[in-house]
């Protein structure tokens, strides 16, 4: 075998497809979000405006949570020191996993190193808790839970996106005696559209079976005090298992699942993607817990009014430019460009001449012929940086000849 040859063919395949991935290597100002500066590949830096960040609130700067950090990391010092039953488990851990409990009115909650390890890590094992699961899963869920329900073995179902008709048939098919788990996302992060979370719970309740909802893209953002679209809609009490990342509007590190007791104790014994790694850091820990504090609160409330403000501002103005713009009413704003080359250049174009960082989205990650720029607005982006962000996407989308569309509703 030449292998050196074989690792050429298959990097030239990414090169020649247009879908070979750059990663842009910037250094984010603490206090300046969601300004950054970036390093070219001669060395040299310019300064840019990042909109393709997922710490959507800005919560990665804050002073309570960098506080709460500089508190632990001075107390304990830098990491956890082992896996959470060898020594891993602190304090710190256990008010995390309280702070979570208490946000999605759960009896508990775990802490896993992400939320793509604890997705991967909880659908796997749950083969084992439940002998004989059948898992039907959404045909857009992220690549982790694909992962874990294939990873798992056993019966699995794919149905179309939001189908609820086709998920009905599915179900109806399966031995009705046979133990069913649902699983879905809140929010599809790719085109920024909603799960349909009431009604999937309808059909677990008909069908007799469980409900994994994956809140990645909403915890932080939507209901009250920020649990996310199945709090939002006054339904997160019929969800058994509740998915979510500390990395993106957490602004931190780290996933979870929240759960009943019971569940929660049952990941937490069979689970290898828990049981063999390394805890997170206390002072990681302890900032999440910060955040969440935060969040739940009345500053939380602003901040998610302010997001939701600025996305909204952003669509509206790219919508009346003639852009071609998914729009399901989240806080995602992806412009559907439909080729990975053209989407590269822009992405290019706008980083070289204009210091607009936004990665260009292409296949694997969504089907081909669906390229686009996925931008995320947050509350730190201001008229300033969306006047920049609108006058440059006008100017280069007629300089590549792209068409100009009606918004996609």
């Amino acid at each position: 075998m030449d292998y050196e040859r074989a690792l050429d063919a298959s990097l030239k395949r990414l090169h020649d497809e247009g879908r070979y991935r750059t990663f842009i290597d910037i250094e984010r100002q603490q206090g300046h979000f969601p300004h950054a500066l970036w390093t070219r590949p001669d060395g040299t830096q310019k300064e840019i405006t990042v909109w393709c960040g997922n710490d959507y609130l800005g919560m990665g700067q804050h002073p309570e949570v960098l506080g709460a950090m500089h508190q632990a990391l001075d107390a304990t010092g830098a990491g956890s020191g082992g896996t959470r039953n060898i020594s891993g488990t602190t304090v710190w851990h256990k008010r995390l996993e309280a702070e979570l409990a208490d946000l999605h009115g759960k009896e508990a909650a775990l802490v896993f190193t992400s939320a793509y390890i604890a997705n991967d890590a909880t659908l796997s094992t749950l083969r084992a808790i439940f002998p004989g699961l059948i898992i039907y899963s959404d045909a857009l869920n992220h690549a982790s839970m694909i992962e874990g329900v294939r990873r798992g073995g056993g019966e699995k179902r794919i149905f179309r996106h939001n189908d609820l008709a086709h998920l009905r048939e599915l179900l109806a098919k399966d031995d009705p005696e046979a133990p069913k788990l649902i699983a879905f996302e809140s929010i599809y992060s790719m085109d920024g559209d909603f799960g349909p979370i009431k009604e999937i719970c309808d059909l677990a309740d008909e069908f007799d079976a469980l409900t994994y909802l994956d809140e990645v893209h909403a915890v932080g953002m939507y209901g009250p005090r920020g649990a996310g679209v199945a709090e939002r809609d006054g339904v997160m009490d019929r969800v058994d298992i509740i998915n979510a990342t500390l990395a993106k509007a957490v602004g931190v590190f780290g996933g979870y699942i929240a759960a009943s007791a019971k569940m929660v104790d049952a990941i937490r014994s069979y689970a290898p993607g828990f049981i063999f790694t390394t805890s997170l850091p206390p002072a990681v820990a302890a900032g999440a817990a910060a955040s969440l504090r935060f969040l739940k609160g009345e500053g939380g409330v602003r901040l998610r009014e302010s997001h939701q403000t600025q996305a909204r501002i952003l669509k509206s103005r790219l919508k009346a430019m003639g852009l071609p713009i998914i729009d399901h009413g989240s806080h995602i704003v992806p412009v559907h460009v439909g080729d990975p080359v053209h989407c590269k250049m822009l992405s290019d174009m706008l980083l070289e001449n204009h210091g607009i960082y936004v990665q260009p989205i292409n296949y694997p990650t969504v089907p081909r012929g669906t390229e686009r720029l996925r931008f995320t607005p947050s509350p730190v982006h201001g008229p300033g940086e969306i006047d920049r962000l609108v006058r440059a996407m006008d100017r280069l989308w007629s300089q590549c000849a792209l068409n100009r569309a009606e918004a996609v509703a």
